[in-house]
This record gives C-alpha cells, structure tokens and sequence, in this order.
C-alpha cells in the first residue's frame, strides 16, 4: 500500500530565483520493502532544456524539503535539504554560489510557519562538509535573525552538536520534537557529518555517500575507511529507508559517470541510495585500504585524489 502527498507553495512572484516554484513531493509509506529506495522524487531539473529555474523543491513531507541547485548556476548542481521541527529548522548546506539562496529558504520557512500559525522558528545552518560548493550561500544568512551559522571547523561543528569525541562519536541536535543524530564521517573532508532522521529514517550523506564520484584524498583513506566502518555499524543499528547525498553524478547505466563539470545530465541517476550502498562502500574502502584505486561501482565510484595537504 502506498500513501503519495504532495505538497505545493504559491511562487514569489517576479523571483529571481525560480521561474515558478512548485514544491512537489512524494513522500510513501510503504508497507512492504520497496524495488526501489525512497522517497520517490519526481523528475529533478538537470539542464537538459534551455531554460530551467535556479532552484527546485521537492518535499518529502510537510516537515522535510530537498532543494535542488540548478546546473547552470554551478556545475556542481548540489541538494540542499530543511528540515523543520516546533522550535527550530535546520538547513544543510547553502549552495554552490551563481544564484541567491537565501530568498528560497526564507520562502520556505515562511510558508511553514503560516501553516503553523506563525509559530517563531529558529534557524540552524549547518554544513555536510567545508567545501566551497556546500557553503558558497554562507554570508547571505550572517545577521539574519534567530539562526545561527555553524562553522566550518571539526572543533566547531563537533561543539555546536555536542560531540563529546570527534569523530568516533555521535551529536545531536533537537529541533523541537524531531531529534537528529549527526554522524561525523571525515575523510572526504575532516569537518564532514551525515546528518540522521529518525523520523523519516533518512540519512543525509553528503559527499561521503551519492551517485557518483565519492573523492577521497590519499593521505586521508585511513580515516576515510574508519569513517565507513562506523556508518556500517551505525547502519546495523539504525532503520535506514535510503542515503540522500548532496550530488548526482552518475547515469541511470551502471558504472557510468558524467564528464566533470558537465553542463547538463541527460538520464540522471535518482538520488536515493539504498541502505546496502553504505555496506557495498564499506567493503570497498576496505578492498582498497592497501593500495588504493578507481574503482567502480553501479550506483557511485571510489576515487583517489592527490593529497590535500592544507585539509
């Protein structure tokens, strides 16, 4: 039995940001282990047509949106996800620059709180990793009031969450009703986390885990391989419905990636990854902790880089 919602938000008119803003989602409760992972997103902007808004929305539930950076703003093309509880939202990730961010989020936010009845609503900003594409949108929430800009730094993002051992244990941050655990998880990065919902059993996983091209620099494969380690175990424990990352660089053809920078994504991979991706990449950190290589898989590749000294 499956229960589809969709939820839709009047477009700010004249925005720079979307030539319409239709929040679309379709969020299943399924009784019986779905073919395919969920939530089940209709079709993401992929710089295929000639003009396509900057930014889409899908929601997952009234609760739970997923923005999408449009390709022809960034190569890049991140996800960025709010997540809503009584008190507070969290946004992860800000974008890749090319466009305003803010006006998005702030448009969110301010549907959700008149369908709350106006209720006051702090703002978390935090990030799934330093990178330049998962913060480029920083400065544009600095002064804006009641929310709080996490910083990029391990220190920092293991203070904020209450992270008593970085990185071997967990955070947390309660939004109000709606706990979530935040995983750290460097090796792509040293500040990266993935962020879990229980409500939803979804894990946000940032660039550790998407359909793609998943970087690890060679002087951080150990952490990186101790990183998955723990995901896998935190996995076994944890109902996880699927991975929802922060890219999509993969075809819907196994094994198959897109040129890098590529300006537009013909037949994309869907963005959800199953819980048994996070114990394929398990396994292949694993494979590879002696001497590492590309190696791919059908749903994302394992790729050494050059170290990065200045990380």
């Amino acid at each position: 039995m499956i229960l589809a919602t969709r939820f839709r938000i009047a477009a700010m008119r004249n925005s720079p940001l979307t030539l319409s803003l239709a929040v679309t989602g379709a969020f299943a409760l399924i009784a019986a282990a779905p073919p395919a992972p969920g939530p089940r997103f209709e079709h993401w902007i992929d710089g295929t047509l000639a003009v396509e808004p900057q930014t889409q929305v899908q929601a997952i539930d009234a609760d739970t949106y997923v923005i999408r950076q449009s390709v022809k703003t960034n190569f890049e093309a991140p996800f960025l996800y709010l997540l809503f509880g009584r008190e507070r939202a969290l946004l992860l990730d800000t974008g890749a620059g090319g466009l305003k961010i803010r006006p998005q989020v702030d448009q969110l936010i301010a549907a959700w709180r008149a369908a709350h009845g106006d209720r006051p609503l702090k703002l978390t900003v935090a990030h799934s990793h330093s990178h330049g594409d998962h913060h480029a949108g920083d400065d544009e929430f600095a002064g804006r009031a009641d929310t709080d800009v996490i910083g990029l730094k391990p220190a920092e993002v293991a203070a904020y969450f209450h992270v008593a051992k970085w990185p071997v244990t967990q955070g947390r941050i309660d939004l109000g009703g709606r706990v979530l655990a935040i995983l750290p998880t460097p090796g792509h990065e040293p500040s990266h986390i993935m962020v879990y919902d229980a409500r939803t059993r979804l894990l946000f996983s940032g660039d550790m885990l998407y359909p793609g091209r998943l970087y690890v620099p060679l002087d951080k494969f150990a952490v990186f391989q101790a990183s998955a380690g723990r995901l896998a175990a935190f996995a076994r424990t944890h109902p996880i419905r699927a991975a929802l990352g922060a890219h999509i660089e993969m075809t819907t053809t196994p094994k198959q990636d897109y040129a890098h920078e590529a300006p537009a994504h013909a037949a994309e991979h869907g963005l959800a990854l199953p819980v048994s991706a996070i114990y394929e990449l398990q396994a292949a950190a694993n494979r590879a902790a002696s001497a590492p290589v590309v190696d791919r898989h059908a749903e994302f590749i394992l790729h050494p880089v050059p170290a990065r000294p200045n990380e």
